[in-house]
């Protein structure tokens, strides 16, 4: 019996039964990737072709299951979300990324869109909103954003109001865990906080941070709330 060819979108990738969505999952964190990989598979016009637990593992992957969009975690350990996509659409400038992420900040969904990201997604949305953002994207949608906090006022545009919230944990001199403790949000989550802030404010530790925030008139010369 002759083979035949597998149908082919306009990009030339291949198409999965039924026309479905290819889609690949990146994540660092085994269970998020799985409940993930779990919810969007019982949506009728989605296809989850692969799972990567880094981004190294997702540029490696990308070639083999030529998805039609990414779905790729923003902090992840070793290569974060935004290099991720760099080494992607280096070698595939086509490729359609949805970024999913704990941060609502306006400048890091502007930073993640800069790089080629189709859509910043934040995880406080409901899986009705990620599922739509896949099908937007992968229609040709750009710039699309979701969950994302409105710019902050002039006056404290340096930092987001979660980052400003970080500094001020780190002028107590507390730990990321500690600082996850009380902001309800991962160590991990921290860490991506802190290198953005080190970004930002142009110095290279956390003390420097908190003498940076002095020198802005970010933090005040005032005892600390405990």
């Amino acid at each position: 019996m002759r083979k035949t060819s597998p149908t082919r979108d306009a990009s030339g990738r291949p198409m999965s039964p039924s026309g479905k969505i290819r889609l690949l999952i990146v994540d660092d964190h085994p269970v998020l990737r799985a409940g993930l990989s779990n919810l969007l598979a019982l949506e009728p016009d989605i296809a989850v072709v692969g799972e990567a637990d880094g981004g190294e593992a997702a540029v490696a992957m990308w070639a083999k299951v030529k998805p039609h969009v990414g779905l790729v975690d923003l902090c992840m350990e070793s290569v974060d979300g935004i290099e991720t996509t760099r080494r992607i659409r280096r070698e595939h400038p086509q490729a359609r990324i949805v970024m999913l992420t704990s941060s609502e900040s306006a400048d890091d969904a502007a930073r993640a869109l800069a790089t080629g990201v189709a859509a910043y997604v934040t995880k406080t949305v409901n899986h009705e909103a990620i599922v739509a953002t896949i099908r937007e994207v992968h229609a040709g949608a750009e710039n699309v954003r979701k969950g994302v906090r409105a710019p902050a006022r002039a006056a404290d545009s340096l930092l987001s109001p979660r980052e400003m919230d970080v500094l001020v944990q780190l002028r107590k001199g507390s730990t990321n865990a500690e600082i996850g403790a009380a902001l309800g949000i991962s160590e991990r989550t921290v860490k991506w906080h802190v290198k953005a802030m080190l970004a930002k404010l142009h110095t290279s530790d956390r003390a420097g941070l908190v003498a940076r925030g002095f020198d802005l008139g970010l933090l005040k010369a005032t005892r600390p709330a405990d």
